[in-house]
């Protein structure tokens, strides 16, 4: 694996405002160790498991808590299967509250100066092992949740996540181009990555444990590790805030990856116990402006183009989309291509 530098620890600067502005504006992120309380995390971590393993995709008769995946169950963003599990998980009222959670708000609002938002659409990442072509690539958050610039997200593991495991790296500064780079395609998370020759720096992580958390605005160049463990999943949660009163982007506002089944707030509210946060953003005057698809769709044509030059990575992306339903006009572009270069449609 390549040479990791150890991300700055900013635990000296917590109620220092104006020092941890200075620290983002410079770095582009914020590393806090335990900054959200581990007794939560852990408590998350069960429930999130539970239904994992309820879903089939860890071995039956192990506890949850160890994570310990059924290799046949892999799957990943953009199949249907992950899609099935992820939202029994996207369920669960633990998961929601977590996003939150005081210590997160207050530090964001300590950087941001203004009050803020915590996105609706929270979001968790659940990484199998041995599924490396499909790691999370090199990006900038802001092709994916769109509205502001000064968008930050807050990762922190479900659990202590070793270097192995798959933790996120940043490459500090990074953020200073002060622009969206043009992304392309890529089979892992997202869809789409900035190619690495256009970088320079090297790539900060750390081996995370439980309750630590990383802050980094949209434009911060990242990247998830891979997870090479023999048989542990990764689980993180990858939740978004914003002042109140900057531009968010429209799907911001809806249940995470909803494009695939149709997910309606209704059918996550369902079974909680309480109306707690149900709908908490109507009554606040949110200034929402239209999702752009134009990212998405310049990684699917490069796509298109990949797989006729016999791609394997695209070919496997096309499929997806095929798999996912069959009836979308980009669904049926990819038969086209696939029935061009006589690859025949996956089951």
């Amino acid at each position: 694996m390549e040479a990791l530098k150890e991300l700055r620890v900013s635990n000296d600067a917590m109620n220092d405002p104006e020092e941890l502005r200075h620290r983002i504006s410079e770095e582009g992120y914020l590393f806090f160790k335990k900054l959200q309380d581990p007794d939560k995390l852990w408590a998350l971590r069960r429930e999130m498991l539970t239904t994992m393993q309820e879903g089939g995709w860890l071995v039956a008769g192990t506890d949850p808590m160890d994570g310990i995946a059924d290799i046949s169950a892999q799957c990943t963003e953009g199949d249907s299967e992950y899609t099935d599990v992820y939202h029994e998980v996207y369920k669960l009222q633990a998961f929601h509250r977590s996003g939150h959670w005081s210590e997160v708000v207050d530090m964001v609002e300590k950087i941001v100066g203004r009050e803020v938002l915590p996105h609706p659409q929270k979001i968790a990442r659940l990484w199998f092992p041995k599924y490396t072509a499909h790691t999370t690539p090199i990006h900038q958050d802001f092709v994916h949740f769109q509205g502001n610039f000064q968008t930050y997200t807050c990762w922190a593991p479900v659990g202590d996540c070793p270097i192995e495991l798959g933790g996120l790296a940043v490459l500090p500064g990074s953020h200073k181009v002060n622009k969206v780079m043009e992304h392309h395609f890529s089979l892992g998370a997202g869809s789409l990555c900035v190619n690495e020759d256009e970088l320079s720096g090297e790539w900060h992580s750390t081996n995370y444990e439980v309750g630590d958390t990383l802050i980094f605005p949209a434009l911060t160049i990242h990247k998830a590790l891979p997870n090479l463990t023999e048989d542990r999943l990764r689980v993180s949660l990858d939740n978004r805030y914003q002042a109140v009163d900057d531009p968010i982007a429209e799907h911001m506002l809806e249940p995470h990856l909803n494009l695939f089944n149709s997910l309606k707030w209704e059918d996550v509210y369902r079974n909680w116990e309480s109306d707690e946060l149900k709908y908490y953003w109507k009554d606040r005057d949110l200034t929402v402006i239209p999702r752009d698809f134009s990212y998405g769709n310049k990684g699917f044509e490069e796509a298109l183009e990949l797989a006729r030059d016999g791609d394997e990575r695209a070919i496997i992306h096309l499929n997806r989309a095929i798999k996912r339903d069959a009836t979308t006009e980009l669904a049926q572009r990819a038969v086209a291509v696939l029935q061009e270069i006589g690859v025949g449609v996956a089951d």
